[in-house]
């Protein structure tokens, strides 16, 4: 249609035209994948434990899938609520170490029927700078007034606390997506019982991968609390699909009835709910080696990263930036470790702000000393970032 192609000239002028890249393959428990045919190493991927490819997870879904067919039929409140979906909602709740839990059809899903369920015209919001794009949205659709305080600077939170509100509403990334970065949560607690604030944090890239037996960033900072409202997802650490709230019944309750992401969608199919009991088994019982390779794996390329000069932000996590300035520079190292076939995409506006873009490494469990190496090799030869 014409009147998008003006929209899509300026995208391509800019250097900010994406265009889909297809994987003839799956996961791969080696972190491969093949594009067009070809092997690349995949350091794009949140599959963080490798555990999109394992067989226990695939027999589960498997074995679902011939007791349920793959399609759910309605939405949750209609006829769309199987076994696997109720037993998921259990067993996530007693991994989080709360009163109940309720699953989404994904993260983002999860974000924009959660904020918009427990804030209102009445609301504050109070977010970080950083916070993913489905909080930013949750809170558009929420209709609350909100207030960004700058990333992780708790002065300025604090600052903003003060403002009369009927209610107030914290809301935190544990683990920035972009940046590697965790949240300061001990703070981000303290202040919200000082102002009488409610506080949600968005786990997504934390469950699994932080805490002594990955069950996140409450566990990471020792945090026993069961007035925090918890998100995450399964589509990450889990190597599977959906998202979730996790915190009290009386709030599940509300969710249920108020959370339009929730209502007005077709469920999971019961195959999906069902792989993702048998992930939350592995992670609770059987992920520890895996979780240490992984930190294992980040330090590896982290360090090497550093001594070679490159600027990977305030990464503490599995995620970890380049970062390359200008969307040219970007793109240019992008396709430089693409011909190497390492894959890892250049991130660009509107992800990040203008002159802030940067390569982000993704590192999971399943990468080799080699496969670390090979990039380190690489862009030890690579000049302009």
């Amino acid at each position: 249609m014409r009147e998008f192609d003006g929209a899509l000239k300026d995208l391509k002028a800019n250097n900010l035209l994406r265009k889909l890249v297809i994987v003839g393959s799956s996961q791969n428990s080696k972190a491969h994948i093949f594009i067009d045919r070809l092997r690349y190493v995949n350091f794009s991927s949140n599959d963080y434990l490798g555990l999109s490819e394992h067989p226990g997870i695939v027999r589960a879904a498997v074995n679902a899938l011939k007791k349920y067919g793959f399609g759910s039929g309605a939405s949750r409140l209609l006829s769309g609520t199987y076994l696997p979906h109720k037993e998921l909602e259990d067993r996530i709740a007693r991994f989080k170490k709360t009163g109940a839990a309720l699953i989404f059809n994904s993260g983002y899903a999860a974000n924009t029927g959660i904020i918009p369920a427990i804030a209102g015209t009445e609301t504050v919001v109070f977010s970080d700078e950083l916070n993913h794009a489905s909080i930013v949205d949750g809170i558009r659709l929420s209709r609350a007034g909100s207030k960004i305080y700058k990333h992780k600077d708790m002065d300025h939170l604090e600052s903003l606390l003060k403002i009369p509100a009927r209610k107030k509403l914290i809301i935190t990334d544990t683990v920035f997506s972009m940046d590697g970065d965790i949240a300061p949560l001990k703070d981000l607690y303290s202040l919200s019982k000082k102002y009488n604030a409610m506080l949600m944090i968005d786990d997504a890239h934390g469950t699994g991968v932080l805490g002594k037996t990955g069950r996140g960033a409450l566990e990471h900072f020792g945090i026993r609390a069961a007035d925090i409202i918890q998100m995450g997802t399964f589509s990450k650490a889990f190597g599977c699909v959906g998202g979730f709230a996790a915190g009290s019944r009386t709030l599940i309750n509300l969710l249920i009835n108020r959370a339009r992401s929730f209502i007005y969608s077709t469920s999971l199919p019961p195959a999906a709910a069902g792989a993702a009991v048998k992930a939350v088994d592995i992670v609770d019982s059987q992920s520890l080696s895996r979780r240490k390779k992984l930190w294992n794996n980040r330090e590896r390329l982290a360090s090497g990263l550093q001594s070679l000069g490159y600027d990977t932000l305030a990464s503490e996590t599995p995620i970890v930036p380049i970062f390359a300035g200008d969307v040219k520079t970007a793109l240019r190292m992008g396709k430089y470790l693409y011909k190497q076939k390492i894959f890892v995409p250049a991130i660009r506006p509107p992800t990040v702000p203008e002159g802030k873009c940067r390569i982000r490494f993704s590192v999971t469990s399943a990468h080799t000393n080699e496969d670390i190496d090979a990039v380190l090799k690489c862009l030890s030869g690579f000049k302009g970032c």
